[in-house]
């Protein structure tokens, strides 16, 4: 009998996969969180860019007239505001037209 003689036992093959196979598919966790954690901030961007976009609109129509504008509507046609409806919930509420209005924009979660 060879005390030096390599035996197989039975589930090598099991035991030679699992460590690949572990690590695939941890680094194939870290790629979707790393996916949904970079989504998550570009959401989050736009969403800034829209506030931004419609404050701008808002003082620029003020600069150019004098006066708040009513209703977005009027951003829309005489300033060339371009907001996506369907992503963004858009809350405009002018006081009087020497008060700046007040603006909410947040996202529409319903067209996810």
């Amino acid at each position: 009998m060879n005390r030096f003689a390599k035996t197989k036992k039975p589930h090598s093959l099991l035991r030679e996969l699992a460590l690949p196979v572990v690590l695939f598919v941890g680094v194939l966790l870290l790629f979707a969180g790393g996916l949904r954690s970079v989504t998550a901030a570009t959401e989050s961007e736009q969403l800034k860019s829209a506030r931004q976009a419609v404050t701008r609109a808002v003082i620029q129509c003020y600069a150019v007239e004098g006066v708040y504008p009513p209703d977005l509507a009027y951003l829309e046609q005489n300033y060339g505001l371009q907001v996506d409806r369907q992503r963004y919930i858009i809350d405009y509420r002018c006081f009087a037209s020497n008060i700046m209005p007040d603006i909410t924009v947040l996202p529409n979660n319903a067209a996810a």
